[in-house]
């Protein structure tokens, strides 16, 4: 089987500082690095790494041809991600200060600017059976979601960042969704009911150092408790955990199994700082006896 994932791909502008900058002063850096990053570039690469197929749908601009040779290195198929010479990469330049506080200014760019056709491209060569994964960090969400549906693949949205509209509109076709706590309480009161109302025959709701709960349509609520470590950075564990989820669940593991796995990934992850990057594979999470 395989994953398409219509995914955010960024480049990440790290800048690390004495303090975060005031309204209208100009302070110095100590160090800039500069990685791969996007909700969907992580969950690839997550997913690549748990020994998944993935195909990734996106598009970057020129300068950003670097990232899709990263993610090929990772085991990612990027053949249907397409470079853009009208549009820039999406970026986020990050202010990270000596504290720990950060300081984020997103750049969509060529995230927003996938099409139609790209997607139906894309989606054409898909299978019954496979899995289509998505997030709110580009556009087109609906459409590849009702054409994924239509065509018999499990359709997988990850929430997040959190847009009630955005999840309103995908919501008829999700089979299964996935989404911390402060993004469930928020889709509640948007939508006036809670989420065993929504009609999804899943529902993975993520709790940090709790672990999550597994909701499902037969009335079930499991909870899997988290493995306890040292958190170094938490950036990118969600996309982990996300990631390995569905890799799990399309190498055809029960729920609960791959639960138990992304769980595993997403601890790892918290212990190093970075996102794509350093996203652990398979061997890695044995190697460090998680569970």
């Amino acid at each position: 089987m395989a994953v398409w994932n219509l995914g955010s791909i960024n480049i990440d502008n790290v800048y690390r500082v004495p303090h975060l900058p005031a309204p209208g002063e100009t302070l110095a850096a100590n160090e800039f690095s500069q990685g791969l990053g996007g909700k969907g570039a992580n969950m690839s690469v997550a997913i690549a790494r748990a020994a998944a197929r993935v195909a990734h749908i996106g598009a970057v601009g020129v300068d950003g041809k670097w990232t899709v040779e990263r993610l090929m290195e990772y085991g990612v198929d990027t053949r249907r991600i397409k470079v853009l010479q009208d549009q820039s990469t999406g970026h986020a330049n990050i202010a990270v200060a000596d504290d720990g506080e950060n300081q984020i200014v997103l750049f969509s760019g060529s995230n927003r600017a996938i099409t139609d056709d790209m997607v139906g491209a894309a989606l054409a060569e898909a299978s019954l059976g496979d899995t289509f994964l998505t997030q709110n960090e580009t556009n087109r969400q609906r459409t590849a979601a009702e054409m994924a549906n239509r065509l018999g693949l499990k359709v997988v949205y990850a929430a997040a960042p959190f847009d009630s509209g955005a999840v309103q509109d995908v919501l008829p076709f999700v089979d299964l969704l996935v989404l911390n706590e402060i993004e469930a309480q928020q889709l509640e009161a948007s939508l006036g009911k809670p989420l065993t109302a929504l009609g999804v025959e899943d529902i993975v709701v993520t709790l940090g150092a709790d672990g999550c709960h597994w909701l499902n349509a037969a009335g079930d609520q499991i909870h899997i408790p988290a493995i306890p470590v040292t958190p170094v950075d938490t950036t990118g564990a969600g996309d982990t955990f996300t990631g390995y989820l569905v890799a799990g669940l399309d190498r055809g593991m029960p729920m609960r199994q791959a639960l138990g796995l992304a769980t595993q990934a997403g601890a790892l992850m918290v212990t190093r700082l970075g996102t794509a990057d350093v996203i652990p594979d398979l061997k890695e999470i044995e190697d460090a006896k998680l569970a």
